[in-house]
């Protein structure tokens, strides 16, 4: 009677061994393919091919890339774009003046100005000046007014002043708005937003899903080798009670 009993006893404990195992690779699927599929609706990956946003972003760098319209765009943000003017290719920048601003360089104490407000700029390479070459600029109404990090290797809005939009470009030309890097693996991490322009008018933008999309793949992962390994490790365990 009491040899009956056990076995009844371990017959159930499997089955709801087996049952939570299945549920934990079942969710840990829809966790792991819909956060990819989630990530590939939102984002795009960009190889950065120069060394013109260094250090922020080295050459050679894979980046991820949220498909903005070029409407949300804000200073400090760093973005993806194609202009004829400027070439055939995709390039990457940061922003940092919008329609109607007024932006200059350098004072004397090396910085760039935006309506005449200094800004700091702890992202750029070196501790010289914000630009080796002095330039104002007034940046057209729906433009944008860009620059990279590194610039003293940086070809960007400064080459352009003399063309019809004074060296910007139209809203309309931002593809994404670079929001992680993603490779080398010492470098993987969201892209914090310049708090040196959250004091201007429209402030700064705010980082898409990408937290989200990530906790979602992991936990996804997580819990499909985690039910994966349950049963046997179960079985195992039972065999030896037995």
């Amino acid at each position: 009677m009491s040899s009956s009993t056990e076995h009844r006893t371990d017959g159930r404990g499997r089955t709801t061994g087996s049952v939570l195992s299945g549920l934990a690779v079942a969710v840990g699927c829809v966790l792991f393919l819909g956060g990819f599929v989630w990530g590939a609706l939102i984002y795009r990956p960009y190889t950065v091919p120069t060394d013109s946003m260094s250090p922020t972003i080295a050459a050679g760098a894979r980046v991820l890339a949220e498909r903005v319209n070029g409407s949300e765009i804000r200073r400090g943000d760093i973005v993806v774009f194609k202009d004829d003017v400027w070439g055939d290719l995709p390039m990457v920048k940061r922003v940092v003046g919008i329609g109607g601003d007024k932006v200059a360089c350098c004072t004397k104490q090396g910085r760039l100005t935006v309506n005449g407000k200094p800004v700091e700029e702890p992202y750029l390479q070196g501790s010289g000046p914000a630009s080796p070459v002095g330039f104002k600029a007034k940046v057209p109404a729906g433009q944008l007014f860009l620059l990279g990090d590194h610039r003293n290797d940086s070809l960007d809005s400064r080459v352009h002043l003399t063309d019809g939009d004074h060296g910007s470009v139209p809203r309309s030309a931002v593809n994404a708005r670079v929001d992680a890097r993603a490779w080398p693996l010492g470098s993987v991490g969201v892209m914090q937003r310049p708090t040196s322009f959250s004091a201007l008018p429209g402030g700064i933008s705010q980082p898409g899903p990408v937290r989200p999309i990530t906790l979602a793949v992991v936990a996804g992962a997580v819990l499909i080798l985690g039910g994966a390994a349950y049963g046997p490790l179960a079985r195992r365990g039972a065999r030896k009670r037995g």
